[in-house]
């Protein structure tokens, strides 16, 4: 079973061995509406858990990514370059970066999808 967490600013980390999953939640892609463009970092690049590492633009407004995990970028979402849409259509698919994962207690300040369903419900 993959375990997925959340960052309050409405990023997921999907774990699958030693590498992450790092993308937007329903939550996020639905506030967001048609995605039309996704600024994503290089294959290489270093991200540090918490800080931005690239955008996504819809037709209604622009949002920073976080990363919810530190670790080395080892493939884009090529898919999302020509089809930034997919986000809408299943946004916990339609991942932006596979992450490396440098250190998993990281995972520790991140929510579990119980905690981050009753955070969304508060935003309301």
């Amino acid at each position: 079973m993959e375990k997925i967490y959340y960052l309050p600013t409405h990023e997921y980390v999907k774990i699958d061995g030693e590498f992450g999953y790092v993308g937007i939640s329903e939550y996020a892609a639905k506030q967001l509406g048609a995605v039309t463009y996704v600024d994503m970092p290089e294959e290489g690049d270093e991200l540090t858990a918490n800080e931005e590492f690239g955008a996504v633009e819809s037709r209604k407004a622009a949002s920073d990514l976080y990363s919810p995990v530190s670790g080395e970028v080892v493939e884009i979402n090529e898919e999302l370059v020509d089809n930034p849409k997919l986000i809408n259509n299943n946004p916990l698919e339609a991942w932006i970066v596979k992450v490396k994962i440098n250190d998993f207690a990281e995972v520790d300040n991140l929510m579990d999808p119980a905690a981050y369903a009753e955070f969304c419900e508060k935003e309301h």
